[in-house]
């Protein structure tokens, strides 16, 4: 085992704060990575402060790392020390299953071990993610990272770019389709990114009129108040897809009628309380509520390098370590454009 330097919380209630942690050393199929920069997802929060409940304590958050190999075991192949490289939302899965061999590993159907606090596939300890000096993952879940783009703007496309990146190729977002995005946040703003670079019309959907100059930016065609009665009335019958990305407590209800007939509205986002839905909008309309979570390997490391193609990174405001209570404050009040990324050097 080596000790590293970490940062994460002993309980729901206290800050993060410095921890030292073990990390295995590199097994025949393993790479260690030297951390550069780790996302701040909305997840972090949720599971840091035990929202979702099962959070095992201490706790090291981080699923949006990128950093430089400085091991691999001996069986490894596709990776050297020195290349850049990425670990996203999971380290491991069965990879036996029907998912795991159909590349769907996230939905891996023996449960797929979660970058920090999940058990290893044999239960045998759990796991600490990137908000530490390095990390060590078995080559599989290891992603090729382009050095086209920042690597701290690429950090958060290993969550918040797969996850909205994954449901508009599996549904099938193509040039002219007429798409809505509920939510700019760290998902939303990279929903409207990777929708308008596949040639959809894309629509901002905002209940904060001071948004509209930042969708336009990003690459939104239009933008439209959802607090406005009658802009939603006339909304209606308009969107072949919606992209929701809102974690907070928020109606469906009243974005289903936006839909075409067919449209399908995803759900991203996963507020804590549960929310009702009336029958009435799917029937009518045989429209569809779906919900997404990331993408399988294969299929992140395709979305890299879509974005190292076609120049597409996130906003991100780089932290140092010792900020990142406060980052987590202002993630909840929404004052980050659009990503706060740690600089891990300043661990």
């Amino acid at each position: 085992m080596n000790s590293v330097k970490a940062y994460g919380t002993q309980a729901a209630d206290q800050p993060l704060a410095p921890l030292t942690i073990d990390r295995r050393e590199p097994a025949p199929d393993d790479v260690e990575i030297q951390i550069l920069y780790c996302g701040i997802c909305h997840s972090d929060i949720h599971t840091a402060r035990n929202e979702w409940g099962g959070t095992v304590y201490p706790v090291v958050p981080g699923h949006e790392i990128v950093g430089k190999v400085t091991r691999v075991g001996t069986n490894v192949t596709r990776f050297k020390e020195g290349d850049t490289v990425g670990v996203g939302c999971f380290v491991d899965s069965c990879r036996h299953c029907a998912n795991c061999q159909a590349d769907l590993e996230q939905y891996c159907e023996n449960g797929h071990t979660q970058t920090y606090n999940s058990p290893s596939q044999d239960k045998k300890t759990i796991t600490k993610g990137g908000y530490s000096s390095h990390i060590v993952v078995t080559q599989h879940f290891v992603l090729s990272i382009s050095d086209k783009l920042p690597l701290e703007k690429v950090a958060p496309l290993l969550c918040a770019g797969i996850t909205t990146y994954s449901p508009l190729r599996h549904w099938g977002v193509k040039a002219g389709d007429k798409v809505a995005v509920v939510g700019l946040g760290g998902l939303g703003h990279m929903a409207v990114k990777l929708a308008a670079s596949m040639g959809a019309e894309v629509t901002m959907l905002s209940r904060s009129a001071s948004k509209a100059k930042d969708a336009a930016h990003l690459g939104a065609h239009h933008f439209k108040l959802t607090t406005d009665k009658k802009t939603m009335e006339e909304l209606a019958n308009s969107f072949h897809f919606i992209i929701d990305t809102v974690s907070a407590p928020h109606d469906y209800n009243a974005y289903m009628a936006l839909l075409k007939t067919d449209g399908v509205m995803v759900l991203l986002g996963a507020p804590p309380e549960p929310t009702p839905v009336a029958a009435f909008p799917f029937i009518f309309g045989r429209r569809s509520l779906v919900g997404s979570l990331v993408g399988g390997i294969k299929e992140t490391q395709e979305m890299l390098d879509y974005c190292a193609e076609h120049n597409i990174s996130s906003d991100v405001e780089v932290i140092s370590i010792n900020q990142i209570n406060e980052a987590y404050e202002r993630t909840l009040s929404g004052d980050v454009h659009y990503r706060f990324v740690i600089d891990m050097a300043t661990l």
